[in-house]
Parts: C-alpha cells; structure tokens; sequence
C-alpha cells in the first residue's frame, strides 16, 4: 500500500514539473509568431517611404514647383519660395486687370509670381496643392485627384482645368505614377491658401451679363 501511495505521489510530482517545461517550450515559438507582423510593418513602412520618394522625384522633373511655387526675388533673381512650397498663387496679391495685348503672336501674359496667366482662356490661378483640409488638397481622395488629372476638370466632373497646365501630357501618368504624387503632396506642409477662382475672358463676360 505504501508503494502505491509513493508511486502516485511520483506521478502527481512529474505530471506537475512537465506543465512549467512545455509552457516553456512554446514560448519560443509565440515569440517568432510575434515578430512576423513587425517584418510586414516593416515591409510596408519601406514601400510607403519608397513611392513617397518616387512622388517628390515626379513633381520635381515634372516641374509642379514651375507654376506652383510662388516665385520671389533673390539675389540671383526669380527663384521659387519654398516657403511656400507649392501653396499656388497667394491670397495677398490681388491681381490688377489683366493687360490687353494687340492682334498678334502673343497671347499669353503671366504674374512675377508665375502664379496667375492670362490668355485666350481668360486668367487662371494655380492651385494649393498642398494637404490643407480647407483651402488645398487635404480632402481630396487619391480618385478625386486621379480623375483631375485623367479628364482634365475640377475633381473629374466640375471646371476645365486651364492652361498653363499641361492637362494633355499629365494624364498620361500612369496609375502608379499619379499614386506616388499624390502620396508625396499628402506629407509636405500644408499651407493655408485660398486661391482665386478663374477669370473668364472679356468676350464671355459680356455675353454672361447680356
């Protein structure tokens, strides 16, 4: 009887040191579970920073900051203002009327600033694109932008975007070129702007107040 007592007793005891060793066991295999989603966080931060790279490489070759940055005087001369980065034509300069130019070969004229030009169109102000929630980009979606660019109206559906935009060589962008500008345009500073509206031409403003 005492025997079997002892050999219970071994059992009990074994049975209770075995429960710490597999705990023990298994630990090292939910800590490689653990780290699987911080490699595909990883992954996923690198692509993000990767077609943010890819974006600010485009709008520069592209030549955004041309019309879109403000231009001041340095001591060089004209230069952009990326103080005020791609912010469109400033709120403070309001614009005298546009001059009158003869019949001829010359259509267009444009602000110190590269900022506002008149031609047959009328005059247009280049936009805020930066990620302002009222007065730029902020609340655009990446298909209200899209559609901008591929039909060449306000959000897809609204006003023709005027020239100096070069709409006719832009909406060749592919998807994933136009993905990467936009994600560029989401981290620069955003800057409260209001752009103006466009000015339509002489010839339609007459005909509008008849």
């Amino acid at each position: 009887m005492k025997r079997t007592i002892a050999f219970l007793r071994a059992i009990v005891l074994a049975s209770a040191l075995a429960v710490p060793a597999l705990s023990a066991a298994q630990a090292p295999a939910a800590r490689a579970d653990d780290a699987a989603p911080s490699g595909a966080t990883q992954d996923t931060a690198s692509a993000a920073t990767t077609k943010v790279a890819r974006g600010k490489y485009l709008v520069t070759v592209a030549g955004c900051n041309d019309c879109h940055t403000p231009l001041k005087l340095g001591s060089n001369g004209p230069e952009p203002d990326m103080s005020r980065m791609l912010s469109g034509h400033p709120e403070s300069l309001a614009m005298p009327p546009a001059p009158r130019l003869p019949d001829g070969p010359w259509q267009v004229t444009a602000a110190a600033t590269s900022t506002a030009w008149s031609g047959p169109w009328g005059v247009s102000f280049t936009a805020n694109l930066t990620p302002d929630a009222e007065t730029g980009l902020g609340r655009w979606s990446f298909r209200n932008f899209k559609d901008t660019i591929r039909t060449g109206r306000h959000l897809g559906r609204g006003r023709p975007i005027l020239p100096p935009m070069p709409i006719p060589m832009y909406k060749h962008f592919t998807d994933e070129d136009l993905e990467a500008i936009y994600a560029f345009l989401r981290t620069i500073p955003p800057i409260r702007n209001q752009v103006p509206l466009p000015v339509a031409p002489p010839a339609l403003s007459t005909a509008a107040s008849q």
